[in-house]
């Protein structure tokens, strides 16, 4: 299964990453409609840290043995059996937060939309690659095949 790696030797904290994903994630798949004209607003399943000098993507990192979806109280949190990735059942989700608190990467977060169900980094299934590393300026983003 692929996954994707953050090289933050690389990332430039542009936050590039974060914007296309919104994108990614609107209705329209239109950047300027996405931003200013959408409602609900689209929000980024990626964000960027910045520490500087350093500054990486976080986004979820589809754990082989992942603990928010041991966690997950409600059976939302998931792994996907015809794709192996983590996924999330929204009209499951309970709003408890458990997958948000265990997560080692802080890639779980709650849904502004509906402040109730949570967001993860989906891979973009639509998409050959997904869209925050499709639109890394300086590759510091990889989708790879995991390493065991």
């Amino acid at each position: 299964m692929k996954r994707i790696y953050p090289l933050e030797e690389r990332c430039m904290g542009c936050g590039l990453c974060e914007v296309y994903c919104t994108q990614e994630h609107s209705q329209t798949k239109d950047l300027v409609k996405a931003f200013r004209r959408e409602y609900p607003r689209p929000f980024s399943r990626v964000r960027v840290e910045r520490d500087r000098p350093v500054s990486f993507a976080v986004q979820c990192r589809q754990c082989e043995d992942a603990p928010c979806v041991l966690a997950c109280l409600s059976g939302a949190m998931y792994v996907d059996e015809w794709t192996g990735l983590v996924s999330h059942d929204a009209a499951r989700c309970i709003g408890c937060w458990t997958c948000i608190m265990v997560c080692a990467y802080g890639a779980v977060r709650i849904n502004p939309q509906t402040g109730k169900a949570v967001a993860k980094c989906d891979l973009c299934p639509e998409l050959k690659v997904p869209a925050c590393v499709a639109n890394c300026p300086n590759e510091a983003l990889t989708l790879q095949e995991a390493t065991a």
